[in-house]
């Protein structure tokens, strides 16, 4: 079904994800001509929706095709419900249509295609600034470890699946973002460099294990897009990645595009502090970070490389592979055979 759709030119395709939106705005009681502003084009499109006679917007996501089943939509909304009830993580929480689901199915006959969509309440807040990150990621360390305390323990219902983020769904063949040999600006000394980097964080994975205090259900994607400050306080949004995987590749995330900057360990030390207010880390847990992050950057070079339309992998292009390739390199010398 997204085959059409892939064909289409940029333009074409915000214009068909806005009919999308438009089409089921209806479902909500809300007029399909209200005013819609694009947010955000990565995995789904996501709108702000300014609701007449509502003092506050609604939030709206058009789902990728191919990407989460129905049953994986409903597991993201089942978690995030939970975890704002029962561990008090403010989450988005869906809104029900006029027919009481949470979401609606839209079809495109001109695509031959259907798309899942999502109406989320607001959330009041703004990325946090770059400039001043150790408070915020005090508390999103602290946020963490609630997120994952809940996850160790929580009933999953029965219908729940997720995506899972071990080594091979994330850098192996059935990598979710495909493969990142085939990022941008890969010469044969970066495939080659990239590659050793691989294979060292595949073994070190391995011989961290698959504990349960260490791997089970995650955010996933926890970098400044998904968080929002407000009142002193850290939020999260943007559950779309959740899945299975371990528990420091939250961290990882949420230092995405961060992995150069000068004060990078001030920001590791700053969110394992705040994740130890609330539980715990040992020192081969903390060790192991520096390996967390190669497997995040790994995945985004991957991410780059299949989602080259999007408007964030060409603000990211080839000089996220050079970068990648200057950390592999580090990475190597610290953990390396010959370190």
């Amino acid at each position: 079904m997204a085959a059409a759709f892939d064909a289409l030119d940029e333009n074409a395709r915000k214009a068909h994800l806005e009919r999308v939106a438009r089409r089921a705005l209806p479902r909500w009681g809300i007029a399909a001509d209200a005013p819609l502003a694009l947010l955000n084009i990565s995995e789904n499109a996501t709108y702000r929706v300014d609701v007449p006679g509502s003092a506050e917007p609604a939030i709206l996501r058009v789902h990728r095709t191919g990407y989460h089943s129905a049953n994986g939509v409903r597991s993201e909304l089942a978690w995030t419900r939970a975890l704002s009830a029962d561990a008090g993580v403010a989450t988005p929480q869906a809104v029900a249509a006029n027919d009481g689901s949470l979401i609606q199915h839209i079809d495109s006959p001109e695509l031959d295609e259907s798309r899942m969509v999502v109406r989320f309440g607001f959330i009041p807040g703004h990325e946090p600034d770059e400039s001043a990150l150790l408070a915020p990621f005090r508390r999103l360390g602290a946020i963490a470890a609630r997120m994952h305390a809940h996850a160790r323990s929580w009933q999953r219902p029965e219908y729940f699946e997720r995506l899972t983020w071990d080594y091979e769904h994330s850098l192996g063949e059935a990598g979710n973002w495909g493969r990142w040999q085939d990022g941008l600006g890969l010469d044969a000394e970066a495939h080659a460099v990239l590659g050793e980097a691989d294979a060292l964080l595949r073994t070190r994975l391995e011989r961290f294990g698959k504990s349960p205090s260490r791997y089970g259900l995650i955010h996933a994607d926890l970098r400044l897009a998904n968080l929002l400050e407000s009142d002193g306080e850290t939020r999260v949004i943007d559950f779309d990645d959740a899945g299975f995987g371990w528990f420091l590749y939250d961290l990882a995330t949420a230092l995405s595009f961060m992995e150069e900057r000068d004060d990078l360990a001030e920001l590791i030390d700053a969110w394992v502090a705040g994740y130890r207010t609330v539980g715990t880390l040992d020192a081969e847990e903390v060790a192991e970070i520096p390996t967390f992050l190669m497997l995040r950057r790994l995945l985004i070079v991957a991410w780059i490389g299949s989602h080259a339309e999007t408007d964030l992998a060409r603000e990211l292009g080839r000089p996220f592979t050079a970068g990648s390739v200057r950390l592999a390199r580090r990475y190597i010398a610290r953990f390396g055979p010959q370190s």
